[in-house]
């Protein structure tokens, strides 16, 4: 499945993908960005595959630098996350259907020039989109959700192996080995996409895309047992967020703010461990802007990525080239969402990191050459 040829990756550059989304990002200790999402055929299902691409500039974003591609027509690679973790090692994650597995591999250095990867191994199944949080007691809980059988993810991931349900995966080794310990009950309406946040006074904190407002439930025992999924005071129209833990203490919530439909993408912040969110900076006021990641380095700007009409599912290709067809960056602080506007002058939003069809704003694909 994972692979860095050059032969490959050849078939993969911007002329030959029809269609992309759902963006994940890092930046290493030396400000090197990388960003990967997915795409391969014409929307979510068979043949997708998951590509990785970086920028040394935070400009300029090259081709294809490796690809999670199936081994054959009837299986798909998908919903790819990136996790830089306390060791500093690049985390690359993918689903795998039907096979219901999240797969991944490790870069011990990812601002080397020359990248090496580990073998792949599975951390579990069904599926993982968004971050893993380091616990303050040392755990790694990675959000991994076993969707329900309504929940078919372009129709061919195959289940049997495990209850439905958000979990939290467990790793006391540094993802040496994985532990597959409790999850939300009741919350299974909707691709759960959760994501988890260590409060102030210990206890933990899981959010959960649901058909309404953010689903929430918390644990008591640091991932082993979770209360019952309720709804939240957060609304959502039904789309991944972000929640993430900044090194102010504040929470950091990217979420679709007083939208219709999946726009007016917002940066939120909390300065009472989720309780309220009172400051915001729009992101992007657009439609179909969604699915962000983000990552906060020590420098204190906040790296955002997220996707833009993805042109995924439509009758033909010349209908999905009537798509934006955008994997988007932007890059903001702290004082900027206080502000509720862009006071840093290093920040900005709307960024294209890539766009299929004719564009020449940014550089070209490096294999293409």
């Amino acid at each position: 499945m994972f692979t860095t040829s050059k032969d490959i990756l050849q078939g993969i550059t911007t002329e030959n993908r029809v269609w992309q989304g759902i963006p994940s990002i890092e930046v290493t200790r030396k400000g090197r960005v990388f960003a990967t999402w997915y795409s391969g055929g014409t929307g979510e299902g068979p043949g997708n595959y998951a590509l990785l691409v970086y920028s040394d500039d935070q400009v300029h974003f090259s081709g294809p630098i490796a690809v999670a591609l199936p081994q054959d027509t009837a299986h798909r690679c998908y919903d790819p996350c990136l996790w830089i973790d306390p060791l500093h090692r690049l985390w690359f994650t993918w689903g795998y259907a039907p096979d219901s597995a999240v797969y991944a591999v490790i870069c011990d250095d990812p601002d080397a020039d020359t990248l090496h990867w580990s073998a792949e191994f599975t951390v579990g199944y069904d599926v993982m989109m968004n971050k893993p949080t380091v616990l303050s007691t040392g755990e790694w809980l990675f959000p991994l959700a076993v969707w329900g059988e309504k929940i078919t993810a372009g129709r061919n991931t195959g289940r049997g192996h495990t209850e439905s349900g958000s979990y939290a995966v467990c790793s006391l080794d540094q993802g040496k080995t994985f532990m597959q310990s409790g999850k939300c009950e009741s919350m299974n309406e909707s691709f759960d996409e959760h994501m988890i946040a260590e409060l102030k006074n210990g206890r933990l904190m899981m959010l959960i895309r649901t058909m309404g407002n953010l689903g929430v439930s918390y644990s008591d025992d640091r991932g082993k047992t979770w209360s019952i999924g309720v709804h939240s005071k957060i609304p959502s129209p039904s789309a991944r967020f972000h929640l993430r833990r900044l090194a102010s203490g504040r929470l950091l919530l990217i979420n679709h703010f007083r939208f219709n439909g999946r726009n007016n993408l917002t940066a939120l912040l909390s300065e009472d461990d989720g309780k309220s969110f009172p400051f915001a900076l729009l992101l992007d006021e657009r439609d179909w802007v969604s699915y962000p990641d983000a990552k906060q380095t020590e420098d204190g700007f906040i790296h955002i990525c997220y996707d833009r009409e993805r042109g995924d599912g439509k009758a033909c290709k010349e209908d999905a080239c009537t798509c934006a067809r955008e994997i988007l960056y932007a890059k903001i602080t702290e004082q900027d969402i206080l502000a509720g506007s862009l006071v840093n002058p290093e920040s900005f939003t709307k960024h294209i990191i890539n766009k299929l069809g004719k564009y020449s704003e940014l550089a070209p694909d490096l294999y293409q050459k």
